[in-house]
């Protein structure tokens, strides 16, 4: 008599700005529970947004529990972990105790989230400096990248730049926590620590060039000595401690991690789209509280004020060049909070069991015959929604939002107009980037589109429309936490490859084609004015 092999199971761990999720996966790519877990966040003047690497770790742990509960299998089927994070900086020492990061000594406050801009001026001195790697964020580097957060802490918590044993990427932080292993994933420390993936090194002459040199004559050891493609098995899997707070069993397998919007990527660009087969003709399009846009190349690709070309820092072996925008989803909701209707908007959306955003996109798409005919909506309004600036292609902090044709009309109709414009700009600069692709010779057939901002029908035909570039929408519920589950599968020993994750693990998409006509006239002008009012307001922004 045969015996029956249990059914195993993949777990992927997405840890974002404001929440830690856990879902559990078939082999087949199957979601069977997800369970989402918030995380604390302070803000504070100067652009400082801080995090706690330890409630971090206890909102994963109960995000896992509550998956594995909810998804009713036992916890000793779970075949592997892997995690996604955002680039925020983690400082802690050799036993894992936090050391700050804060003006606050709150030791508890020991992660710079990815969106503090406080080291900005650190990042424009390392940027006058032209230092070589430059080459490989763009020309220029960003305030929400390592090294420049790095320096601000030098200068500025002399004792907590000199107390922390290590400083992680938070995505390699939760793997070390995991599994005890201090291996970085070629995807953190190539996007945002400026290693040299491709040359398999550190540039020790920019460290010292630019005031880190302590770190170059430490060897490294407090940034990463080992590093390996995501998905590698870590260790011996998940520790005796961790296995106990996540009350999963112990060896379960931990794969290097992915930074949140490159496990998007890999969990989304498999899916089959007729005539759209290759890598390096889809986009990875992440809609969320940023926008991170990634393109693949067989060959290094360098596009000014486009961060990479990184090496096999998300589709192994290929070229990455990331753009994105730094303030997307929460530009959306900045914008609808500034209208004299936003709050009659907000107790409309209550009563209907709707966030305000999902409400005004249900009313947009209800007064249209078709989603294309929404740009209709947006009247003579105009927005440039760089609230945060261009991460790209234009690479610049210090730019700001711009809204025209606003008048005294203070309903409802007007807000949804200003929701309408507000997209219309998202996609716009989408357009540019697409555009500065193109310039040097990546062309885009298709954007594949994932994240929360990008689920309604009426974003994804935006999209589409004022790119002029069809959109594929995966239909997984969680793309991003797919993503993660296939580098789990890899160092699970199920899939080879994370390349045969993706093929193996890949649900279908729904394709929105561009609009033709009249509506693709309108919003090539709107992208003319869009482009008019963004160089104007760089003009104008010191006047």
């Amino acid at each position: 008599m045969t015996q029956s092999v249990p059914d195993r199971y993949l777990i992927g761990v997405d840890v974002g700005t404001g929440s830690a999720r856990a879902g559990v996966f078939c082999t087949g790519g199957r979601l069977l529970a997800s369970v989402k877990q918030p995380i604390t966040i302070w803000h504070e003047a100067g652009d400082v947004v801080e995090q706690s690497a330890d409630q971090i770790w206890s909102a994963v742990c109960a995000a896992v529990r509550g998956a594995v509960v909810r998804a009713a299998i036992d916890p000793c089927q779970v075949a592997g972990i892997g995690f996604d994070a955002t680039c925020s900086l983690v400082a802690v020492k050799a036993d894992g105790a936090p050391v700050t990061i804060s003006h606050s000594g709150d030791p508890a406050r020991n992660v710079m989230v990815w969106m503090d801009h406080r080291a900005a001026g650190e990042a424009a001195e390392i940027n006058a400096g032209r230092h070589a790697v430059l080459a490989y964020v763009g020309g220029r580097i960003s305030p929400e990248m390592q090294t420049p957060k790095l320096l601000w802490l030098k200068r500025n918590l002399q004792d907590s730049f000199a107390a922390a044993d290590h400083f992680f990427d938070l995505a390699d932080y939760l793997t070390w926590r995991a599994s005890g292993s201090a291996s970085r994933s070629t995807c953190t420390v190539t996007c945002k620590w400026t290693y040299l993936a491709h040359e398999k090194r550190w540039d020790a002459a920019y460290f010292g060039a630019i005031g880190l040199g302590a770190l170059a004559d430490e060897a490294f050891t407090r940034i990463g000595t080992d590093m390996v493609e995501p998905g590698t098995p870590l260790g011996s899997g998940l520790t005796a401690k961790a296995a106990d707070d996540m009350g999963l069993a112990r060896g379960t397998a931990i794969a290097a991690a992915l930074i949140d919007a490159h496990a998007g990527g890999i969990g989304t660009l498999g899916v089959p789209i007729p005539g759209s087969a290759e890598f390096t003709r889809r986009l990875a399009y992440v809609f969320g509280t940023s926008a991170c846009s990634m393109a693949s190349a067989t060959a290094p690709v360098f596009v000014n004020g486009v961060w990479g070309p990184y090496f096999s820092a998300m589709v192994p072996g290929l070229w990455l060049n990331e753009g994105g925008q730094s303030a997307a989803g929460a530009a959306m909701d900045h914008l609808v909070a500034m209208h004299p209707a936003s709050a009659q908007a907000a107790a409309l959306a209550k009563s209907a069991g709707q966030s305000v955003i999902g409400w005004l996109d249900h009313r947009a798409l209800a007064a249209c015959t078709t989603a294309g005919q929404a740009v209709y909506l947006a009247r003579g309004l105009h927005v440039v929604p760089e609230f945060l600036g261009n991460r790209s292609p234009l690479a610049d902090p210090d730019s700001r939002a711009v809204i025209a044709g606003l008048g005294l009309d203070s309903g409802l109709d007007d807000l949804t107009a200003l929701y309408v414009a507000g997209l219309c700009g998202i996609g716009y600069g989408l357009r540019q980037l697409l555009d500065a692709f193109a310039q040097d010779g990546i062309r885009i057939a298709t954007i594949v589109a994932s994240g929360g901002a990008a689920q309604s029908p009426l974003v994804r035909q935006m999209l589409a429309d004022a790119t002029g570039v069809a959109v594929a929408a995966p239909l997984s519920p969680e793309p991003v936490l797919l993503g993660a589950a296939m580098l789990a599968s890899v160092a699970a020993g199920h899939s080879e490859t994370l390349s045969q994750a993706m093929a193996e693990m890949s649900g279908s998409a729904t394709v929105y084609l561009p609009a033709g006509g009249a509506v693709q006239a309108k919003h090539a002008a709107r992208y003319e004015a869009f482009k008019l009012l963004q160089a104007v307001g760089r003009q104008i922004k010191d006047a």
